[in-house]
């Protein structure tokens, strides 16, 4: 739609209200009777039911945050060849700054290339980035 190919009659006219009862919001003008609603500023938040305890705080709480989040870290192929140790493992990646400080466990992910024969030792190995370290010249020890 365009501005320029408007026509008349593409706006549609606010709703009368207030104009008698054949206009089909006449008297309360679709308000109902009493209540907070029919009231002008009547207003209650969202969730409100009149002061019965909410929906949201009746159900209970549901949900899990892993606490090993912080302590696993992902590895990907072209990052071991930044690693200048002979074997990979753990501590050569902390080391070399790849893995942080605090991470407790490794899995190298098939992301990137891998060209270096490297050897790997005590870190967990996705099935498509053992493939690559293999075709590499490289291998893997649990």
């Amino acid at each position: 739609m365009k501005l320029n190919t408007l026509k008349p009659g593409s706006r549609k006219a606010p709703k009368r209200v207030g104009r008698g009862s054949s206009a089909g919001q006449g008297k309360t003008c679709g308000r109902g009777h009493k209540g907070q609603s029919a009231r002008a500023g009547g207003y209650h938040k969202v969730g409100f039911e009149g002061g019965q305890m909410p929906l949201q705080r009746r159900l209970p709480k549901i949900g899990f945050v892993s606490q090993m989040i912080g302590a696993t870290a992902e590895v990907r192929l072209h990052e071991l060849e930044r690693v200048k140790a002979d074997v990979i493992d753990l501590a050569s990646l902390k080391d070399a700054g790849i893995v942080s400080r605090e991470a407790e466990k490794a899995k190298v992910i098939s992301s990137g290339k891998i060209a270096k024969a490297v050897k790997v030792r005590g870190i967990k190995v996705t099935p498509g980035a053992r493939k690559a370290i293999e075709a590499a010249g490289g291998s893997i020890e649990e």
